[in-house]
């Protein structure tokens, strides 16, 4: 027996005996309600609530008039270039605007759960200069203790809660948007089809 072996086998033996982990409470009684509460928190990190819009693609065109490459992951959306047809996420690198939809989102720290099933191509959420993200008001959690019992949390193999556009500042506390990933983060409320 090598020492990682005898090692492992003492500690086996003298393992405490395994008991139930305790119940943790939601902490959910008396928070404010959700929609409003997601709004201002996404929104005072940096985000843009676009709300409720009648045409979806029109809204972007007029948000990014530049944008020559939107590179759409949902079906609301024809965009410029389908994630179905990216093979190598490199060429992604060229994307003006990418479109989304999230899982859910988190009314208490104004973040969108997002994962490979939404990306499709994880890339698609860093490499565009902008992201878009549709969201279902009707799947917004109140807070995060509600947003770990759901089903998407076990199952992704890679998630990320996207609270903003990508930021960072300096010791003097400039500010700069986009300097490790997309410089403006969009929602539109959506209900899924």
């Amino acid at each position: 027996m090598n020492s990682r072996d005898s090692i492992l086998a003492a500690l086996r033996e003298h393992a405490p005996a395994a008991k139930a982990l305790p119940d943790v409470p939601m902490f959910d009684v008396g928070l404010p309600e959700t929609l409003p509460q997601f709004i201002a928190t996404f929104e005072r990190m940096g985000g843009k609530w676009a709300g409720t819009v009648a045409d979806i693609e029109a809204e972007i065109r007029a948000r990014f008039p530049d944008a020559r490459v939107v590179c759409s992951a949902v079906p609301e959306v024809a965009g410029t270039r389908r994630i179905e047809d990216v093979s190598d996420p490199r060429t992604l690198e060229d994307v003006d605007v990418g479109v989304v939809r999230a899982a859910f989102g988190v009314a208490e720290t104004g973040s969108l759960f997002l994962s490979e099933a939404e990306y499709r191509v994880n890339a698609l959420g860093y490499l565009p200069q902008h992201l878009v993200v549709l969201l279902d008001t009707a799947d917004i959690e109140p807070n995060l203790h509600r947003a770990y019992q759901r089903r998407e949390f076990h199952e992704a193999r890679y998630a990320v809660l996207m609270s903003g556009p990508s930021a960072t500042a300096d010791i003097e506390g400039v500010l700069i948007r986009g300097a490790q990933g997309v410089r403006s983060l969009t929602v539109i409320a959506a209900p899924k089809v």
